[in-house]
């Protein structure tokens, strides 16, 4: 694998900036202006330019009126139908997952719910939970709703941080995952299905009281 050197530059702007709307460091309608992008990232104008086209691609960001290049903000009936999107892809996921995960990969999604279950909320309970998930997802074996979810993923990020950042919530998504991972034991892919949509929709409800009474939306996928 090409190490950071070997990434082109337009590459690593777009890794950057994506990364910096995961953490929440870009919010929301914040504007991109290339000149300060380029001087903070210490690269040409060119390759952020080519970056936040990509973003654009990725509809993570518009061109308004006045200001240019800015990140997009979702409203409550969009984060709504997100996660009724993803609730789909993820069950979906399951149901297939019970039945052509290896015994492997159900040991590793196991070790990883253990691993959440002892993370600090946060960064760590973060990248635990997105193993989880991205694990669950590749052991349906179905590359097409590999793709699709990872569309979708990308809009999420525009939620900034995970709802994990709260320890109430990183609690409830163990015990939700562990549900999961019982019907998934058991082989048994409707119970599997129904176990993940039940996760997402908690998740979506931490995700619209972490909204209510905000001007933006918070956070990320829990």
């Amino acid at each position: 694998m090409a190490d950071d050197s070997e990434i082109p530059q337009g590459q690593g702007a777009y890794r950057r900036l994506l990364d910096e709307i995961r953490d929440g460091a870009l919010s929301p309608g914040a504007r991109l202006r290339e000149t300060e992008l380029a001087d903070r990232l210490g690269i040409s104008r060119t390759p952020v330019r080519e970056a936040i086209r990509q973003l654009e691609a990725d509809g993570l960001v518009v061109h308004l009126p006045r200001q240019g290049a800015t990140i997009r903000s979702l409203d409550h009936a969009e984060v709504v139908e997100l996660y009724e999107m993803r609730a789909v892809l993820e069950g979906t996921a399951a149901r297939l997952a019970a039945r052509a995960a290896s015994d492997i990969e159900l040991a590793e999604l196991v070790a990883l719910n253990a691993e959440l279950a002892s993370a600090t909320a946060g960064p760590q309970a973060r990248e635990m939970n997105r193993q989880f998930h991205r694990t669950l997802i590749e052991a349906a074996r179905n590359r097409f709703l590999v793709k699709a979810m990872s569309a979708l993923q990308k809009t999420l990020l525009i939620l900034g941080p995970t709802t994990l950042a709260e320890p109430s919530r990183a609690v409830s998504a163990v015990d939700e995952h562990g549900a999961v991972l019982a019907a998934l034991q058991a082989r048994d892919g409707a119970a599997a299905e129904l176990a993940m949509r039940r996760h997402v929709e908690a998740a979506l409800s931490a995700r619209l009281r972490g909204m209510r009474g905000r001007e933006i939306p918070l956070e990320d996928e829990a």
